[in-house]
């Protein structure tokens, strides 16, 4: 399973703990460059929203939320494949 792989699925199980570990999987990213550390934190805070909207909200918010976490990971490897 790759690191983007992992990630989707902490997308999908959006926990409190998914956050440190996507943070981990993409450090080894972050210092590509200014782009792409951008992005991450990015998707990053998009998490963070999904995990407190999952916790606090109902039901319907989310998918919403989750669908704009999963589109910030795929810029991240859009710019990682350019």
């Amino acid at each position: 399973m790759d690191c983007f792989e992992r990630i989707e699925a902490l997308v999908d199980a959006a926990s409190a703990d998914a956050i440190d570990r996507a943070r981990v999987l993409l450090d080894q990213f972050d210092d590509k460059s200014q782009t792409i550390a951008q992005a991450i934190d990015d998707f990053l805070l998009d998490l963070m929203t999904l995990v407190f909207v999952i916790e606090s909200t109902q039901e319907m918010f989310h998918y919403p939320a989750r669908r704009l976490a999963h589109l910030k990971l795929t810029r991240i490897r859009l710019l990682l494949a350019s």
